[in-house]
């Protein structure tokens, strides 16, 4: 009985956060200027076109090349941060806002480690993660492991935040999966950039809750096995929008005016069926299954108000071989508690892969 308790409480805890956060008039809500017009429709062909027509295939990534500058170096380890122009082609590019075409990466690595000695986790943002610090201090511990971390600034986020945005709040529904397509690009960018230029012996992508999702998608389109570690993530962001506390963040209202404005009339519960129409581009359930799957390892919460668990289990079914290890607690308590099962599955999701072969 104690245990349903302190289920119900974490439960609780998230729906307290997200009331708080979410259903306040501290920041707007998600979407308040509507679906995005003419870019959702692009968004959606563009995302269609991510899955491979042979089974097995992706596309190859392109490579970046950051520009670096040292922020910090000590007698074990160096933090560089880097810049460079985001990959993707035309028209994703142009539908970009200005500040989100240059992609921010922040680089933790040991010192007096050869690289193929060496593995590498490219960490990715959950929803309102705007700078580095969170997720280097969630890699920074396994320098002793001899895994590096690096840490991608989502476009939107940040230093990449176009300036009509408050907060984590997009403006768009069309920014969700712009987002979503930008960071998959950068993403497969930078691991290629790991393998070929830098040299790192193993790979992994990891993120918490929205992170985790984008994870699962640049591990599942990562032409080579790569760890893959999705944390506190749904199968699809028709979950967290629909499902989940988010849905009391959305601007229904502002949705079903957008389409008003189109001549379309709509009631609010057919606005909810539309975003999910538009949403389950995001399944990742329809998307191949990654090159290793016992290399994928999932870290859910028992009692988790945004994600609930059959969500997590949709996605596990779908890539048999892969992993779900459950923490006790809800979505906001295991971000704050559980930093060392995240850690754990990291190095045992990379411990699943083979050293890259040596050609010296």
């Amino acid at each position: 009985m104690v245990t349903v308790n302190l289920g119900m409480l974490h439960y609780v805890l998230d729906h307290v956060y997200g009331a708080f956060v979410h259903r306040t008039k501290i920041s707007p809500p998600f979407f308040s200027r509507g679906w995005g017009g003419t870019k959702l429709e692009l968004l959606e062909k563009m995302i269609r076109q991510l899955f491979p027509n042979v089974e097995g295939e992706n596309w190859p990534p392109m490579l970046v090349e950051p520009i670096w500058k040292t922020a910090w170096e000590s007698k074990t380890a160096c933090l560089k941060e880097g810049i460079f122009m985001t990959p993707c082609d035309e028209p994703l590019l142009d539908a970009l806002p200005p500040e989100s075409r240059t992609a921010r990466v922040a680089f933790l690595v040991p010192k007096s480690v050869p690289p193929q000695n060496m593995s590498c986790v490219l960490h990715l943002a959950g929803t309102g993660d705007h700078s580095f610090e969170r997720r280097l201090r969630l890699g920074g511990p396994l320098l002793k492991e001899n895994i590096a971390t690096m840490v991608l600034e989502s476009p939107f986020y940040g230093k990449r935040r176009p300036l009509l945005q408050r907060g984590a709040k997009l403006l768009c529904v069309s920014d969700l999966l712009l987002l979503g397509r930008v960071t998959i690009e950068e993403a497969r960018s930078l691991l290629y950039w790991l393998d070929s230029e830098a040299g790192f012996g193993k790979m992994g992508v990891c993120g918490i809750s929205m992170g985790g999702v984008h994870a699962a998608m640049v591990g599942s389109l990562y032409p080579t096995p790569v760890a893959t570690l999705p944390f506190l993530s749904p199968h699809s962001a028709v979950v967290a929008f629909c499902e989940g506390v988010l849905k009391y963040a959305t601007a229904w209202d502002a949705l079903r005016e957008d389409l008003a404005l189109q001549k379309v009339s709509m009631t609010l519960e057919e606005v909810r069926e539309r975003m999910r129409n538009v949403l389950s581009l995001t399944d990742v359930t329809r998307f191949p299954i990654p090159k290793n799957p016992k290399a994928v390892i999932f870290v859910a919460a028992t009692d988790d108000g945004y994600i609930p668990r059959h969500s997590v289990l949709e996605l596990q079914k779908a890539w048999p071989g892969s992993e779900v290890r459950w923490v006790t607690g809800g979505h906001v308590s295991s971000i704050l508690l559980h930093t060392g099962e995240f850690r754990k599955a990291i190095v045992d999701g990379l411990d699943r892969l083979p050293w890259k072969e040596s050609f010296l």
